[in-house]
């Protein structure tokens, strides 16, 4: 079974490129583009990762993530926060909001999946 994961971003070449490598690694990929529809799209699908930008329009990532964490199902859904935002405590304050776990853009193609894996197993491996 096809493992599912949703991308909330708001940046069109962002979500191409990790659509593009999450398809090619065999992942089911749904996509929202600002936290609201992120939030009603996690509730539907209840995905097995979700990758979440930090800086999306209206709500940001980090209320995001507390939406997320408060939902009943997706308590324990890895949200992997992909963002820009790399200063000293970036990374802890996405982890504070309830991120699983945090990737600096811009993402590396040859080692997003290696990235991710951590919290998911990618969908093309052995079983």
């Amino acid at each position: 079974m096809r493992k599912t994961v949703l991308i909330i971003e708001d940046n069109e070449q962002n979500i191409y490129l990790m659509d593009f490598i999450l398809r090619n690694a065999g992942f089911e990929v749904i996509q929202a583009r600002d936290g609201a529809s992120g939030i009603d799209k996690a509730l539907e699908a209840s995905p097995d990762l979700i990758l979440l930008d930090i800086q999306l329009p209206g709500m940001d990532g980090y209320a995001v993530a507390g939406k997320l964490r408060e939902a009943d199902g997706l308590r324990e859904a890895p949200i992997v926060a992909v963002t820009s935002y790399a200063m000293v405590g970036d990374k802890e304050k996405a982890l504070a909001a309830g991120c699983t776990g945090y990737i600096e853009k811009p993402i590396n193609p040859e080692t997003f999946i290696a990235e991710i894996s951590r919290f998911i197993e990618p969908a093309n491996a052995k079983e």
